[in-house]
């Protein structure tokens, strides 16, 4: 299962990369307007930081540090930042599939006590894949 899921994982990278040069300049992946306050840069700056922390650290073993007050916080970060930063999460290949089925060493609120790396890796593609179509709809609105 893991070759399909990071298949996946890798090709919606590659789709929210596409949104994010879709854009027409830097500013706009930052604009936000109505009732849609979360820019697609500030969408871009917390999936980098989720799959760092839960695929790429726990996971895989890559040092990394998440500061998700900044993931939400900042603003005005270059497109090419953030891109090289989603094109860095997409190049991380450390986790091994006999891995899927052990119990997950990180027990988050909202998921089920002993839940499987497996499940863990089903959510944060939903995850992935729930933010991929704010920062499609956040595009085309503006």
């Amino acid at each position: 299962m893991w070759p399909e899921l990071r298949e996946l994982f890798v090709r919606d990278l590659g789709k929210l990369i596409a949104e994010l040069e879709a854009y027409p300049d830097d500013a706009s992946v930052w604009r936000v307007r109505g009732d849609i306050v979360n820019p697609a840069g500030m969408l871009a700056l917390h999936l980098i930081g989720n799959l760092s922390q839960f695929v790429g650290a726990d996971l895989g073993g890559v040092a990394f540090v998440r500061d998700r007050e900044a993931e939400f916080a900042g603003r005005d970060v270059p497109r090419a930042e953030l891109i090289a930063g989603l094109r860095e999460v997409a190049a991380r290949d450390g986790l091994d599939a006999a891995r899927l089925d052990e119990v997950s060493a990180r027990q988050l609120p909202g998921f089920p006590e002993g839940m499987t790396t497996r499940y863990f890796m089903i959510h944060l593609y939903g995850h992935l894949k729930w933010h991929l179509g704010q920062v499609d709809y956040h595009r085309r609105m503006l």
